[in-house]
């Protein structure tokens, strides 16, 4: 006898063999309003496969076309319409700008590769730029080419990796300036096409154009895992960490289809799920999101927006929808979950490169409440370091300090970021001490003293934090 699908999408206790249940099943994307778009600005026309946009939520940084050199431009994120022409921007690196990256730990900091083979850790002012900013606190050199991806340690402060077209990662105590752990061409044979962070920061994902990902320890130099071929085709792969040890892979068909896969890092032999979309030869980006485990798949030149959300059983990857627009993105920023309006049920929101515009998409879940919905925001990653660099180094991992949504986030003021450059962990120093400067023994005690200080006030915020938990349990 066969029963007709319709008939037992209507029948109590049939309705999961045709229709999945799930919280973000009507999932919709919203593009903004034109006067809270960012108009006027020239977008990048580099071929490089980034997103050309960071987020965060005081600023959006773009990356622009510049004449005689490198720019990027950095608007507060309030500061919407026309952007002036003569608005002052990033302009300290001597080639173009390919990658861009905010700080996690600290919403004033920015990090930007070049095709001067430079990094540069820039400070932003609160309110934005007033006159054009060339100076960057410290300059991070090391690479032999150009520099493609740069990638801040998602829970150690000031640990930025980097990764460029001379097959090397280099990952920076940006405190220092120095360069603390190198995996050279011996790890990575050809280009690197991208890097994830897992969430604790234990470990990298790495994609590369001798076809293989590889999940490498940093510390220690070694690969945990690799996988030869996870997509047949010659294009570009891309791979990051999704939950419960995953990775999430994109990449292209022997046919040149468009594909997505999910891995698990323990039996990397087989695929999860492996699922075909489209025939568009964009590389697709992919944005996970953590709180939710929902992937979403933005293509350069596409003007859609696919997203997925992962679960724990067969067949784990699960297609939601697609938002759909007429205009084809340049690039993409992603902004991080604290910077979401949760009293309009927004899980993400994404800020797309036009040629001439920047425009924020913000995906939705349609709820009639306007209550804060506890289902959709659990604690989330907070702008505060679980570890110092030192810790890390030193074998600590610890994954992101959470804080609750619930009464809406308040950005801190903003921080300092302080760049001892005379001191270097990696190497003693030979050079003779400045007269009247301050000894290198009495800067170690100092930082030592500060570290003690940073510890116990990230204990005291845990302690506030299980003590509010409890608090609101009861």
């Amino acid at each position: 006898m066969e029963v007709d699908p319709q008939a037992s999408s209507r029948v109590p206790g049939m309705s999961r063999q045709v229709v999945r249940s799930s919280k973000f099943r009507h999932v919709f994307g919203q593009p903004a309003k034109a006067d809270q778009c960012y108009e006027d600005v020239r977008v990048s026309q580099n071929t490089w496969d980034s997103g050309f946009c960071a987020v965060n939520p005081k600023f959006v940084a773009l990356i622009c076309e510049a004449s005689g050199g490198g720019a990027f431009l950095v608007l507060p994120l309030g500061k919407t319409g026309r952007v002036d022409k003569n608005v002052p921007m990033v302009c300290g690196h001597t080639a173009p700008v390919l990658d861009i990256a905010w700080c996690p730990h600290n919403d004033n900091v920015i990090a930007s590769g070049s095709e001067d083979c430079s990094v540069m850790v820039w400070e932003i002012p609160d309110g934005g730029l007033t006159l054009p900013l060339r100076e960057p606190v410290v300059t991070l050199e090391g690479h032999t080419k150009r520099v493609g991806i740069v990638a801040w340690h998602p829970t150690a402060q000031n640990v930025l990796l980097s990764a460029g077209c001379d097959n090397v990662i280099l990952v920076w105590d940006v405190g220092t300036g120095a360069a603390v752990l190198t995996l050279g061409s011996d790890v990575h044979p050809d280009t690197i096409y991208s890097v994830d962070w897992s969430r604790d920061g234990a470990l990298i994902c790495t994609s590369c154009r001798d076809k293989r990902v590889r999940i490498i320890e940093p510390r220690k130099g070694t690969i945990v895992a690799e996988k030869d071929r996870p997509h047949e085709g010659t294009r570009p792969v891309r791979a990051v960490f999704v939950s419960d040890g995953k990775i999430l892979t994109t990449g292209f068909s022997r046919m040149s289809e468009r594909q997505v896969a999910l891995w698990d890092t323990k039996h990397l032999e087989e695929p999860l799920s492996l699922q075909e979309l489209d025939t568009s030869s964009g590389v697709l980006l992919p944005f996970f999101d953590p709180d939710t485990n929902i992937v979403y798949l933005c293509g350069k030149g596409d003007s859609s927006i696919r997203y997925f959300e992962i679960t724990s059983e067969a067949p784990f990857l699960h297609y939601l929808s697609m938002f759909s627009s007429k205009e084809s993105q340049r690039g993409m920023g992603y902004m991080p979950k604290r910077g979401l309006e949760v009293n309009k049920c927004e899980i993400a929101r994404f800020y797309k490169l036009h040629e001439r515009k920047c425009e924020p998409i913000a995906m939705t879940v349609p709820r009639k409440s306007d209550l804060f919905q506890e289902d959709l925001y659990p604690p989330t990653a907070g702008p505060d370091a679980a570890l110092t660099a030192e810790e890390w180094l030193g074998g600590r991992d610890a994954g992101p300090l959470l804080i609750s949504l619930k009464d809406g986030y308040v950005p801190p003021k903003s921080r300092e970021l302080r760049v001892n450059r005379g001191l270097d962990t990696g190497r003693k120093r030979t050079a003779p001490e400045a007269s009247g400067a301050p000894s290198s023994d009495a800067i170690s005690q100092l930082e030592e003293e500060m570290r003690k200080l940073q510890a116990t006030v990230q204990e005291l915020q845990k302690r506030l934090d299980r003590l509010e938990e409890t608090v609101q349990a009861k």
